[in-house]
């Protein structure tokens, strides 16, 4: 019986000690906010007060903005709320035996992305910024598989017309690619699958190139920095006149010091486009009426492997490479008929001109970085060097058969075979300094170096005796060096309480020192240019309340003509419309002057730019015609061009299942180009818009469809015609969130085309182009071991 006693109590003591041992596990709970909504994807890191790299717990709030972190350990604790886009909280906390809740913990918005414009699902849509706004690619699932000249075509105020001509404003902006000039040029090399966001700075400030008349484009291509073993998988396929296919895999591990992430997705697509051509030459009777009919199949292909490390020892000192490569392949047959015919309207030529188009690019990209942050948190420096390799080859493989009156062949076919291979380097070197100066001002001053190496080498060749003979009149080589050094210096400053300033402006200038020169193999263009120029810009902002605000901006800006506008080899694809670039070109001069109105309700978000631009020594394509009935194509200096108007952006969600985000740009140009034939002037009125409406048609799901008008665009010799079509795209959560399935119609009702109408005294030109743009792509995309499952799919299924 004693024993049974002595049994029975140290029974009860063991369940008591458990029972104790169990009771010191607890809980963590509370809820994330912005002042506004619940925040969801927030980083909740619990780590030991005493050593601030050992996490103990983590989680990711949910819809709702609740975290919770569970069997935790009494003891003392530092608490981490991390999300891009907003500042990073921490607080200190005790835990216990009683599980706690924290209440509401309200993040404060990062200083770089003020203003968020769209609220609720879709607040990651657009954010707006001191000098424009971000475009996040996870609120964009109407181009998936596409380029990013696809997901520029869902952009508030970007215009894409059907050939992939990229504006703002009526003009080229300045693209870089995380920040930096790249080699990368054509927007159709990266894949939409790559790309994290698109920020678009309508008002850059000395801090940037001056190279940026309308404005510019910055692409950043996905990086993450969630903590722990992240991964994606996404295949897609589809078909428009042909099929297409693309694929990516995501994978990414971070650890409180390092992050280790690589990417690879690859494109593949079929494509048909038909061009048609109609130009009469008022005075030449013998090749007068023309009428130009062109077919092309075209086979694309591209991939992209990118890889990143990033190092933090501390919370201050941060180091990052990246290197990314990038291949593209495109073989396009092209068959172009021709008829030629007298001003009486007689038959005078007939031909068929075949070519087989095959061209091959390889990108390499390395990236060093380093980020200094101090104590106080407006002190910051950063330095980076970049390098961008391209090596781009095409050859060309051209046979023209004649024919008569009653498409009976003429003799033999006349063969031509050309290649044009181009190397070409360009390297930045940049730091970046920012210091306060006193409690509401700030300097910010810098360096950056750019360095361009270009060599290319264009060669025809005609067949004859059975034999290919280089023709010395069309080949040549060209080499093209170019450094930039430019410095800068800012002052930014304000008026009025630190949280909510009355006033804010800032003061700048920035100093570039060009030197260029390029020349051909047998020195037939040779020409080098060295200048100093001082680039000016200051902006005044009047906050009216907390979410209203005035501003106004001025800045002088260049625009220096790029390498496609100076290589002077000329393209012979087509015959009769040959095109080639200008070597004496001169760099555009522009002044800018813009006033700008933001407000913000609790559903609603308006914004509004008024913008005026006066542009010297204006570059633009203009046309020719030569004696033998040729139209040659170059760019050239025209003269001035003014430009004024107004860009707005309406974002709303009047009801929790829809949203909304509409955009029109609206401005007139006069374009003077009597420099180049006399009493040459052209007024027009244009203008373009989107509206890229959102639903939630029920749990999970997600409908997006954009619309997009571009109204006829003034050129120098006539206009370019309108362009519009409509976007779909739909996604469907599946399983836990861990998958999703996807489906997008591009151009749902087959309506975008480009084209041209010129009307001038020696011809007037008609030329319009239809691509195969109507195409169905179905994705799948899958996660495993994500704790960012949401950023990872739903970018999949962006263009970006």
């Amino acid at each position: 019986m004693k024993k049974c006693r002595q049994n029975l109590s140290l029974l009860i003591l063991l369940l008591s000690i458990c029972q104790f041992s169990f009771g010191q596990n607890s809980s963590v709970k509370g809820i994330v906010s912005d002042g506004k909504l619940p925040v969801e994807f927030v980083d909740v890191i619990l780590k030991n007060a005493n050593d601030s790299t050992k996490v103990v717990a983590y989680s990711v709030t949910d819809v709702a903005g609740n975290f919770s972190l569970d069997n935790v350990i009494s003891g003392d604790y530092q608490l981490q709320f991390k999300l891009i886009g907003f500042k990073t909280f921490t607080q200190k906390i005790k835990v216990t035996t009683v599980p706690i809740t924290i209440g509401t913990i309200t993040l404060q918005n990062d200083t770089n992305l003020l203003n968020a414009v769209v609220v609720n699902s879709q607040r990651k849509q657009i954010q707006k910024t001191d000098e424009g706004f971000v475009f996040n690619a996870v609120s964009n699932i109407s181009q998936s598989g596409g380029t990013a000249t696809d997901m520029l075509k869902s952009i508030p105020t970007v215009a894409v017309d059907a050939d992939g001509g990229i504006t703002l404003r009526g003009k080229s902006p300045m693209i870089l690619i995380n920040g930096k000039n790249s080699a990368i040029t054509n927007m159709d090399q990266i894949a939409a699958s790559s790309i994290e966001s698109i920020e678009v700075i309508s008002n850059p400030t000395a801090k940037y190139d001056a190279n940026a008349e309308s404005g510019i484009i910055n692409i950043k291509l996905k990086k993450n920095n969630q903590s722990g073993i992240n991964g994606a998988v996404v295949l897609g396929s589809g078909f428009g006149a042909k099929g297409r296919l693309n694929s990516s895999v995501l994978l990414n591990q971070k650890t409180e010091k390092w992050n280790f992430g690589l990417a690879y997705d690859n494109r593949f697509a079929g494509r048909t486009k038909k061009i048609k051509g109609e130009r009469t030459n008022n005075f030449i009777d013998d090749e007068h009426f023309i009428n130009q009919n062109r077919n092309d199949e075209r086979t694309e292909g591209l991939q992209n492997l990118k890889f990143n490390i990033d190092f933090s020892p501390n919370e201050r000192n941060s180091f990052s490479f990246e290197a990314l490569g990038n291949l593209e392949s495109q073989d396009n047959d092209e068959t172009l008929y021709t008829q030629v015919n007298t001003s009486a309207n007689q038959f005078f030529s007939n031909n068929r001109r075949h070519s087989l188009e095959l061209e091959r690019s390889k990108v390499g990209e390395l990236a060093f970085s380093y980020d200094r942050k101090f104590a106080d948190d407006r002190k910051n420096l950063n330095a980076s060097i970049t390098s961008s390799f391209n090596k781009h080859r095409e050859n060309t493989d051209i046979d023209t058969f004649n024919y008569d009156q009653y498409n009976t062949k003429i003799g033999d076919a006349f063969l031509q075979r050309t290649h044009n291979y181009e190397q070409e380097n360009i390297s930045n070197a940049i730091v970046n300094y920012v210091i306060p100066v006193s409690e509401k001002s700030v300097i910010e001053t810098g360096y950056k170096g750019t360095f361009r190496f270009f060599n290319s080498d264009f060669q025809s060749a005609d067949m004859t005796n059975g034999e290919y003979v280089i023709n010395p009149l069309a080949s040549n080589g060209f080499k093209y060096n170019e450094q930039i050094n430019a410095v800068y210096g800012m002052l930014n400053s304000y008026i009025g309480d630190t949280e909510n300033p009355k006033w804010k402006y800032n003061l700048g200038v920035r100093a570039e020192q060009v030197s260029n020169n390029g020349k051909t193999q047998n020195n037939s263009d040779n020409f080098s240019n060295h200048y100093l120029k001082f680039f000016p810009s200051a902006s005044l902002q009047r906050n009216l309340t907390a979410d209203e605000f005035i501003k106004i901006g001025y800045s002088k800006r260049i625009n220096r003509p790029d390498l496609d506008d100076l290589n002077p080899f000329i393209d012979i694809t087509d015959a009769l419309n040959p095109h080639g670039g200008n070597p004496y070109l001169k760099p555009e001069i522009i002044h800018i002057a813009e006033m700008s109105y933001n407000k913000e309700w609790s559903k609603y978000s308006f914004s509004t730019n008024a913008f005026y631009r006066n542009a010297t020594d204006a570059i633009r394509q203009y046309a020719e015609l030569q004696d033998n009935g040729v139209i040659f194509l170059q760019p050239r200096n025209i003269g001035t061009t003014v430009t004024y108007g107004l860009e707005t952006i309406f974002s709303l969600k009047p009801i929790g299942f829809y949203d909304a985000n509409i955009s029109v740009t609206a401005f007139q140009q006069h374009i003077d180009a009597s420099n180049l034939v006399q009493n040459t002037v052209n007024n027009a009125f244009s203008w373009y818009g989107k509206i890229i409406n959102n639903f939630v048609p029920w749990k999970g799901g997600k409908l997006q469809i954009i619309g997009n008008y571009n109204s006829a665009l003034a050129t120098a010799q006539g206009k370019r015609i309108p362009i519009y079509n409509v976007d779909m795209g739909f996604q469907q959560k599946l399983g836990k969130g861990n998958a999703r399935l996807g489906m997008v119609v591009t151009d749902m009702f087959n309506t975008l085309e480009s084209g041209y109408k010129n009307n001038t005294l020696l011809f007037t030109n008609n030329r319009t182009s239809k691509s195969d743009t109507r195409a169905l792509m179905i994705t799948f995309a899958y996660t495993f071991k994500s704790d960012f499952k949401e950023k990872l799919l739903e970018n999949q299924f962006s263009t970006e």
